[in-house]
């Protein structure tokens, strides 16, 4: 008797949690986020719709820091068939991001020209993680970013195609191959 009285209440409060729930969105792709721009202003992905996006955490004293320069090549070139490089500073590895959004927001700027957008500084590993780094692991291939410069490519869709380890130029074969395919897609 006890059992099912305890069935019954765990049942009851599953079913009170669901109803308590109901009304947040669910996420189905990158364009249910809203992060901070790097300016501290909200910087909806959903304007990146029906568009082909990488997204990448770096960091500005990284042995990686040079593919800012290929990162830039590759926004500028593909940017007006709907391709986006999106930067997300991140201190998780190495503290090689240890500045302020302004102090990196500077560095990229007058180091490499930076043109392509930037969020504001976030973890992207480990305890305190950010929703849209939970979301690009889990539904990238569950591996977690390793390392600075991890880049995780996102199809028009906003569903992710493919997550990259920082050894991976901008410039790599595969990954340009995987983005044109994903630019082509309809």
């Amino acid at each position: 008797m006890v059992l099912k009285s305890l069935q019954f209440w765990s049942v009851a409060l599953c079913l009170l949690a669901g109803s308590l729930f109901a009304g947040e969105k669910a996420v189905n792709s990158v364009h249910d986020f809203t992060l901070d721009g790097i300016d501290g202003k909200p910087y909806a992905l959903a304007q990146h719709k029906n568009q082909v996006l990488l997204i990448v955490n770096v960091a500005s004293q990284c042995g990686y820091t040079s593919q800012y320069k290929g990162l830039q090549e590759l926004h500028a070139k593909y940017a007006d068939k709907g391709f986006t490089v999106i930067g997300v500073p991140a201190n998780e590895f190495g503290a090689q991001e240890p500045g302020s959004n302004d102090d990196i927001k500077q560095f990229c700027t007058s180091k490499y020209n930076v043109t392509f957008p930037m969020l504001a500084k976030t973890v992207v590993k480990g305890d305190g993680i950010c929703p849209l780094y939970s979301y690009l692991v889990k539904n990238g291939n569950e591996k977690p970013v390793s390392w600075n410069f991890n880049k995780f490519l996102v199809g028009k869709d906003g569903k992710v195609i493919a997550h990259y380890e920082s050894n991976v130029a901008p410039n790599d074969p595969t990954l340009l191959a995987a983005m044109e395919k994903a630019l082509a897609a309809k």
